[in-house]
């Protein structure tokens, strides 16, 4: 190695390594703790292993999912609430593979920003790290990406990918019928859709982040920041004790557009919508914005997460399960073997 004078560095061009190597060390306690059977390399290398078989597969098929949070991201950085939407990240994914019948592995997410403020960059992968615990995968690896010049300052974006596996011949959706019921598990708020809506409503409605929500405790920002509901140790328990045929997550689209993508062509579901209560911001966006209930339903999860769709034998038993394992469920409706939704009730 050559030396004399100094020249420029990484650091003066906007890239500064020693803050990245701060962050990974900051998070390995994290990362630490959503170890799980089948881990065999963590963080650190130039890529993570996993093995199946320790992990109890026999004849594995692998699932992979890939999302983001969407402009959600935008509250999170004009409030500095930053420690709710890794767990979003985690969510986007897993409830998404659970829909296949799937068990989520291990998570790795991509981190970028113009300049890396190491403390807000290790909040945000706490966060990514509890959705992992709660969702019983391990966090194995990912990207932090400081890029100068493409992100304005505070500026960060998200991406999460997933990988789960099922034993080979039971993958869902399968055995969907007329007749079998749907249930409905509760969202925890809006989740991670529709946000360029919900951003535009509160522009009409006057309000700032930090004012008082109209619609629950804590402020505005707070309460819209909730984080996405992760359904997949329920759904696994139910998938487990049979009956089950199919899981569809409602995100963007909302019922309308979610649901039929787990239906058999022919067939159909007829929504009860007096079967739940519409959650109190999805009432205040309605009322805000005069958004006719159509609207509603094919924007926002509409206070149902996820649907289960289960053998009508065994709808009692599922919801008693599910109930027991710390979801709010209601008895929606049925498929039918007419195509199409069907809505009877009202929401609004």
């Amino acid at each position: 190695m050559t030396t004399g004078k100094n020249g420029i560095t990484y650091a003066d061009a906007g890239v500064d390594i020693d803050a990245g190597n701060a962050l990974v060390d900051r998070i390995k306690p994290a990362a630490k703790r959503t170890n799980r059977s089948g881990v065999m390399s963590g963080l650190g290398g130039f890529g993570a292993l996993f093995d199946l078989k320790a992990a109890g597969y026999q004849d594995p098929i692998l699932v992979g999912a890939t999302d983001g949070v969407g402009t959600k991201l935008r509250i999170a950085i004009d409030t500095g609430v930053v420690d709710g939407v890794g767990i979003d990240l985690v969510a986007m994914c897993v409830n998404d593979l659970i829909c296949q019948g799937a068990e989520p592995l291990f998570f790795l997410d991509y981190f970028a920003t113009g300049k890396l403020d190491t403390d807000t960059a290790a909040r945000i992968i706490e966060g990514i790290a509890e959705g992992c615990v709660q969702s019983g995968c391990a966090l194995i690896g990912g990207e932090t990406a400081e890029m100068p010049g493409m992100y304005p300052d505070g500026d960060f974006d998200l991406a999460g990918f997933s990988v789960g596996a099922m034993e080979r011949g039971v993958h869902l959706p399968a055995g969907v019928q007329d007749g079998d019921v749907l249930l409905g598990l509760a969202s925890n708020g809006v989740h991670s859709n529709g946000y360029s809506l919900v951003r535009k409503l509160v522009e009409i409605s006057g309000l700032d982040w930090d004012a008082a929500s109209p619609f629950s405790d804590g402020s505005l920002g707070e309460a819209l920041l909730t984080p996405t509901r992760l359904y997949v140790k329920p759904a696994l328990q139910a998938i487990r004790a049979g009956g089950v045929h199919a899981l569809a997550h409602i995100t963007g689209g909302g019922l309308t557009e979610n649901l039929p993508r787990v239906l058999p062509e022919g067939l159909g579901a007829e929504i009860d919508l007096n079967a739940w209560d519409l959650p109190p911001v999805f009432r205040w966006m309605a009322d805000t914005g005069g958004i006719v209930e159509a609207e509603l339903l094919k924007t926002f999860n509409c206070g149902i997460g996820m649907i289960v769709a289960c053998d009508a034998d065994r709808a009692d038993d599922q919801a008693m399960l599910l109930a027991d394992a710390g979801e709010t469920v209601a008895r929606i409706g049925t498929v039918t073997g007419t195509a199409g939704m069907a809505y009877s009730g009202t929401l609004l």
